[in-house]
């Protein structure tokens, strides 16, 4: 019968986590973390070993504002156009940075589709600037560019050098200097003063089609405003070789620049060639007036004639000039209106002196927009939508300079006739005056309107060619490229940290799955959760292949174990008042140790001075002749059998424990029936009867109903648990079977407890002598995990 003691009180309801437990679980594993650690840190260290380093270099520009870019000592010519403009945007100007077009003569000018190479013992390092060789390619056409390949050359001396093929075949020798045809055109190796002939060495040349080239370093390139409220452009490119990487933006640079001045003198230049035209049109006029003055005066003998027109004072002067004026405008109206007749696609050249501000506003407004499109469509195609809106805005402005010429020139010529009128009025007050020096006065009037046309075009001239010397870049170089000598990749320290968390993550993480997938049993605390039974001692883990570990001089942690195990089942059997009392050990399955602690737990009563009746009732599966490696007589089947049989006959005495038993005898094929004929119950009164103690060793209860069937007759169940065995799962039949009552004082029994694992209990075992053994483990098993 059950009774009640302090065992049975045990506090099942603590479901808190305890978090030194938990740790306890993971610093068990600590030589995983290490060795976690140690594979991660020699990882990064092999992959900064052979990883290439990363330099970033950067340069600073201002981008000019202005399209013309004019000096503050070109104020004078401030009436020139020419040097004031639209202001450029900046994202437009970073846009042609990125070009393909000024990235392609970045790469042919430096020669980046060549790349040099020194295959080293640990790792292939770029060469550059310092190079022992130099390859000279004659025939650098359209399939060079294109071309894809690779080759090697090995130095063997001064003079000599050898070609071989990226797999090591040998290609063929040749002297530096020599030309080499190859399927790239012809070539010449020259050495270089950086050539050191002390071993042999091979050179990788690698050659890259240059489109490959451009994507690659247009991808790495970073260009960026430096302020949103700034003209300040910052060019970075991070390469392998921080040399090759300023080189790169400082020619980029360069390029743009190039670029820029050739784009800003092109109006000039425009504007130059217009000038000139007219000037070889204005001479020959000019040529023809004064041949026609020399011939009216020889005509008509005049020698002096200025004194003849005394009359004409005044008013008349004024008048005069008006009409020079007016008739260089109609002139020059006519010009610019049939260059833009036949001229549709070219620049319109401005500042001709035209009164009208209104058509020189939209005659530099028409020049830039030409202008700009003509830039955007050297990096893009007709169907960019910038560039199509660009062509609307130039075919209205075009007609509104149309429009406007048209409209200038009536207002020219009603004010021409205005002043003509004016002056006839004068002519009539006149009358006296000869008729020739009206004639010549035509004539010369004629000469001065030409004449002065004449002298403004070549002032003209000279201020455009003034504005075409003094062009300026378009950027001003602040900064050039610099890097730090220290790499900017791989981060040493971050791969190290990244390295060292890895390395603590990944054993961390495999040991919770594991933990996570884990549905064994490991401590009482699994079974107090479940079971919630008074669990009466535990019984730890042995590598003893000994299966009686309990003797009289043995002071382990595994004997004192069963001590502790003996003076709990004496507490729980103090309210039997039998003179024998009769433990019943089962568990759930088969192989979780019953019939070991069965064996035991007779051993340790019998040092007791106790007699003791060990009995096998597992009838099925017997172990305990196997166990103690004794001859198996006849045994409790036999009994059960034969009716014939006394109890006294069947039973043993085990002289190495000092303990009786009776064996299971031989396997029946009726077990169950054999149990409930009654004669089991003859043999349990017999041991009353004569012992202090009857151990019965039972069936496992998952597996048959043979430990249900005699359960009635014990006055203590033990109920082995092995540790990390049993499926938690499976807790449900002690469980079921502890609340059900269904096996009287029910206790259970943990067996194969492993205490070193961190949670698990104390880990120094019971007694002394567990200490004592665990001092002599050497300390290089301790870190094994080996004991």
């Amino acid at each position: 019968m059950q009774q009640n003691n302090p065992l049975n009180e045990v506090d099942f309801n603590d479901d808190s986590i305890n978090l030194r437990e938990e740790i306890e679980k993971y610093v068990y594993h600590w030589k995983w973390f290490v060795l976690g650690v140690i594979i991660a840190i020699i990882g990064a260290f092999l992959y900064l070993r052979y990883t290439p380093n990363q330099y970033q270099v950067s340069s600073i520009i201002l981008i000019d504002d202005e399209k013309g870019g004019g000096m503050s000592e070109l104020a004078v010519f401030q009436d020139l156009d020419l040097l004031g403009g639209v202001q450029t945007s900046l994202d437009n100007e970073i846009e042609l940075l990125k070009s393909r077009t000024l990235m392609g003569r970045v790469v042919k000018d430096l020669e980046l589709n060549i790349s040099y190479y020194f295959e080293g013992r640990v790792k292939t390092t770029e060469l550059y600037k310092k190079l022992p060789i130099q390859i000279n390619f004659l025939n650098k056409d359209s399939l060079f560019y294109q071309s894809d390949t690779s080759f090697v050359i090995v130095l063997k001396s001064t003079s000599e050098f050898k070609l071989k093929s990226l797999k090591g075949e040998l290609v063929s020798v040749h002297k530096f200097g020599e030309e080499i045809k190859t399927s790239l055109g012809k070539i010449k190796v020259i050495s270089t003063p950086f050539f050191r002939n002390n071993e042999e060495k091979e050179i990788i040349v690698k050659i890259s089609s240059v489109q490959k080239v451009i994507d690659r370093y247009r991808g790495a390139i970073q260009i960026q405003a430096v302020n949103k409220k700034s003209s300040v452009i910052e060019i970075g490119l991070k390469d392998n070789v921080k040399l090759k990487a300023e080189d790169i933006v400082n020619n980029l640079v360069k390029q743009y620049n190039k670029d820029a001045v050739e784009d800003k003198s092109l109006i000039a230049k425009n504007t130059n060639v217009f000038i000139n035209n007219r000037l070889d049109i204005i001479n020959k006029e000019l040529l023809v007036v004064e041949t026609g003055a020399e011939k009216f005066k020889v005509d008509n003998k005049l020698s002096d004639i200025s004194s003849e027109a005394s009359l004409v004072v005044g008013t008349k002067s004024e008048l005069e000039q008006a009409i020079v004026n007016l008739n260089t405008q109609l002139k020059l109206v006519a010009y610019v209106n049939d260059f833009l007749q036949s001229n549709k696609e070219e620049l319109i050249p401005v500042n001709l002196g035209l009164g009208d501000e209104s058509l020189s506003a939209n005659t530099a407004s028409y020049n830039e927009l030409i202008l700009e499109r003509n830039r955007i469509s050297n990096s893009s195609s007709e169907l960019n939508p910038v560039i199509i809106n660009l062509d609307s805005q130039i075919v209205g402005l075009r007609g509104s300079i149309s429009q406007s010429l048209v409209n200038l020139k009536s207002s020219l010529e009603i004010s021409l006739r205005q002043i003509e009128q004016q002056e006839n009025r004068l002519n009539a007050k006149i009358a006296d005056v000869p008729r020739q020096e009206r004639e010549y006065r035509d004539i010369v009037r004629q000469q001065e309107i030409i004449e002065a046309l004449y002298l403004y075009l070549l002032q003209k001239r000279e201020e455009n060619a003034i504005t075409l010397a003094v062009t300026l870049p378009n950027a001003k170089i602040i900064d050039r490229a610099y890097g730090s000598s220290l790499p900017v990749a791989p981060k040493r320290k971050i791969v190290y940290l990244a390295a060292l968390l890895l390395g603590l993550i990944v054993p961390f993480g495999v040991i919770y799955i594991i933990f996570l997938l884990d549905n064994k049993i490991h401590t009482k605390k699994d079974i107090e959760k479940i079971v919630k039974a008074p669990i009466v001692g535990d019984v730890p883990k042995t590598k003893s292949a000994k299966k009686i570990v309990v003797s009289e001089n043995d002071r382990d942690s595994i004997a004192e174990s069963f001590r502790l195990l003996r003076t709990n089942m004496n507490f729980m059997l103090s309210g039997v008042y039998s003179n024998a009392k009769t433990i019943f050990i089962t568990s759930t399955m088969s192989g979780e140790g019953k019939t070991f602690i069965s064996l035991n737990m007779a051993s340790v009563m019998a040092l007791s001075n106790k007699k003791v009746l060990l009995i096998g009732a597992d009838i099925r599966k017997p172990k305990i002749t196997e166990y103690l490696n004794i001859k198996s007589g006849k045994g409790l089947t036999h009994f059960l059998m034969d009716t014939k049989l006394e109890p006294s006959e069947i039973v043993q005495h085990v002289e190495e424990t000092n303990f009786d038993m009776i064996h299971s005898g031989v396997i029946a094929p009726n077990p169950s029936e054999l149990l409930m004929n009654g004669r089991f119950e003859e043999v349990l009164n017999y041991g009353k009867e004569n012992y202090d103690y009857v151990i019965v060793d039972t069936a496992p209860v998952n597996l048959v109903t043979d430990t249900l069937l005699l359960g009635h007759y014990a006055d203590l169940f033990i109920y082995v648990i092995r540790a990390n065995y049993l499926d938690k799962r499976l807790l449900e039949i002690p469980k079921q079977l502890y609340h059900e009552k269904r096996l009287p004082n029910m206790a259970v029994l943990v067996n194969d407890v492993n205490y070193e694992k961190g949670g698990y209990g104390y880990g120094y075992g019971y007694g002394y002598g567990y200490g004592e053994e665990e001092k002599k483990i050497p300390w290089w098993k301790k870190i094994l995990g080996k004991s």
